[in-house]
Parts: structure tokens; sequence; C-alpha cells
């Protein structure tokens, strides 16, 4: 439960994250933060959210469903 949990929160975080930049794309301001900040926060997100799920198959902790026959 708590894995699903913590995954949820990540990609809350991600999608925060991608409007975030969206909203920068649409300032077009010169002097506030660069895109490329949040669009790299989700891309690294993203990277932790495959590595948890890779890593609690790997585990045990879920089980993948079983393959079409």
């Amino acid at each position: 439960m708590l894995l699903k949990i913590l995954i949820i929160g990540l990609l809350a975080w991600m999608v925060y994250n991608l409007f975030r930049a969206l909203m920068i794309m649409n300032k077009q301001d010169p002097n506030g933060p660069p895109m490329s900040k949040f669009i790299g926060r989700r891309v690294l997100t993203s990277v932790i959210i495959v590595l948890l799920l890779l890593l609690a198959i790997l585990t045990g902790v879920i089980t993948p469903n079983p393959r079409p026959m």
C-alpha cells in the first residue's frame, strides 16, 4: 500500500512540474527560471517511478499480470 501511495505522489509531482513548465513557456519571462528545470524534474521523476516499479517486481512486492497464451 505504501508503494502505491509513493507512486501516486510521484505521478502528481510529475504532472505538477509539467504544468509549471507550461506556465513558464507561456509567460516567456527572461528573468524567470528556465523551463528545462521543470522538464528535467519531470524526467527524473519518471526514471524514479520506473526504477521503483522494476525493483518492486524483482523483489516480489508486486506481481505483473501473467502473459496471455
